[in-house]
């Protein structure tokens, strides 16, 4: 990491004048103008500006990140001296970054040229470019050159260098418009390679894989997508190991992968499987019995394929890689694409609607993109998912639920204020619900929630010695205790207890 050419621009006028006129990087013009801040949550200072309300960020590792005006960022270098090497060799570089190194020698100086040249219609840059350099000690290249380093800088933003809206925390769109692979490729990498490793019929490779419950889900949906007719000794070892894990989506998937190879002598092994769990019994009904031949199988496995997997990645949900992704570490990745998919909706709500009913909207996206943020820690961004999914349920017992979720997300991110006024919400809509969805909450496990929430907040208002905000959503808490009946009651009178003890020990 090199910041030397910027601490030389601090310590002589001369050379920053030279900086902001003609290259526009200047120092003075380092305010932004709204708050931002990476997704990732590190740190960023902003160290110079241009005269289009642009800023320029250094990032922790160095990295140099710029933002419009307009909504748009991008990385422009890897540390500051590099950044300003390319600045000074593409005056307007902006008018750039949709160029590549695949676009050809040729192309790309006849580009660089012709903007240079308009450029010096009106100022001279060429006694001001070998001055600056000089004294920087910048190394001069050919646009070529530039170029590629502006290119390879560019698609390093995403997705550690993510800016956000600090208040809206919706993402600045990206400064270019090159090409990425899609999630599943980076997500799927290590599933490849160890799929490719169990192919080579190497045991140790085999139990290393079997082992790991991240790899072992991994090398499944790899096998998924690259289906190999030698596969089922492999596939058959990872299936005994995932029947002996959890009960997840991956357990069924090799099951049908292993039913399509169509062998009978599995069928024993499969519907003994098959049985040890209701849920996955359901999932795959009409699984053959023991006594059927492999052509029964293989048809009962294509039926289930064709219905509950395929061999086309980008047909899976989102949902699925951002899962793989942070179960491999790539929270950034995951945030990232995330946080992408609920900018797209919240801008664009026709993304929800059903089909075939253009006027319904169907919102559960955004409850699986709250849980997902939830599940990266995220809970900036898992309310934001969770606020709009509130805003637009159109029954009582939704309003209410979904109030519910929020105002514990919301306590849980320490903004207690809020938490309380969205239970006094939840609370109106018990009082006025506007249909009869929610007539018997004060029966099912609903009610016992609402009232666990209470109580919940109580004791979080309480340890921050707000202790008028605590009795008020205790005395709100125990008016539904009281309503609720017998069994969710007792459910929740420990909990009731506790706070009602904390608010008596500050008071």
């Amino acid at each position: 990491m090199s910041d030397h050419a910027l601490e030389l621009l601090r310590l002589h006028p001369r050379l920053a004048e030279l900086a902001a006129f003609p290259f526009d990087f200047d120092l003075v013009r380092a305010e932004h103008g709204e708050p931002v801040r990476l997704a990732s949550g590190n740190p960023i200072r902003p160290v110079a500006g241009d005269d289009t309300g642009g800023t320029y960020f250094v990032c922790a590792d160095g990295s140099v990140l710029y933002a419009d005006s307009e909504g748009s960022a991008g990385i422009i270098g890897s540390h500051v001296d590099e950044a300003l090497e390319m600045l000074i060799g593409l005056p307007c570089w902006r008018d750039h970054v949709d160029l590549s190194p695949a676009d050809g020698a040729a192309e790309i100086s006849a580009r660089v040229a012709e903007v240079e040249e308009e450029i010096r219609e009106e100022y001279g840059i060429d006694a001001a470019r070998a001055e600056l350099r000089g004294a920087l000690g910048l190394s001069e290249r050919s646009p070529v050159e530039y170029v590629t380093m502006l290119h390879t800088a560019l698609l390093r933003t995403e997705p550690d260098f993510l800016l956000l809206n600090a208040e809206g925390g919706g993402a600045y769109q990206l400064l270019d418009r090159h090409p990425r692979p899609p999630l599943w490729e980076p997500v799927l990498a290590r599933g490849r390679a160890d799929l490719a490793g169990l192919r080579t019929g190497e045991r140790t490779v085999w139990d290393a894989v079997a082992v790991d419950p991240v790899r072992r889900r991994l090398v499944l949906r790899a096998a998924q997508f690259d289906r190999g007719d030698n596969d089922l000794g492999p596939l058959r070892y990872l299936l005994r190991h995932e029947a002996r894990s959890a009960r997840t989506e991956e357990l069924q998937l090799a099951i049908v992968l292993v039913g399509l190879h169509g062998h009978a002598e599995d069928l024993p092994l499969l519907d003994e499987i098959h049985r040890t769990d209701f849920d996955l019994s359901l999932a795959l009904g009409g699984l053959p019995g023991s006594d059927a031949d492999g052509a029964a199988l293989r048809e009962w496995a294509r039926e289930r394929d064709g219905s509950l997997f395929g061999s086309d990645p980008s047909d899976e949900p989102l949902c699925l890689w951002t899962e793989l992704a942070a179960d491999q570490g790539l929270t950034e990745l995951a945030r990232a694409s995330l946080i992408r998919q609920l900018d797209a909706i919240e801008s664009d709500q026709s993304l929800l609607r059903l089909p075939g009913a253009p006027k319904a909207l169907n919102p559960s996206p955004l409850r699986t993109l709250a849980a997902g943020f939830e599940r990266l820690g995220d809970l900036v961004q898992a309310l934001r998912a969770q606020r709009l999914l509130t805003a637009l349920q159109d029954t009582a017992w939704g309003r209410v639920s979904a109030r519910l979720t929020q105002a514990r997300l919301e306590r849980e991110a320490g903004q207690l204020g809020r938490a309380e006024r969205t239970l006094t919400g939840l609370r109106e809509v018990l009082a006025a619900p506007g249909d009869d969805s929610s007539r018997h909450w004060r029966g099912v496990n609903l009610g016992r929630f609402v009232a666990e929430e209470h109580y919940a907040l109580v004791r979080a208002l309480a340890d921050a010695g707000l202790l008028e905000e605590a009795r008020a959503v205790l005395a709100a808490g125990e008016a539904i205790r009281g309503g609720l009946s017998g069994p969710a009651a007792a459910a929740v009178r420990e909990r009731a207890a506790e706070a009602a003890e904390r608010v008596r020990g500050l008071s």
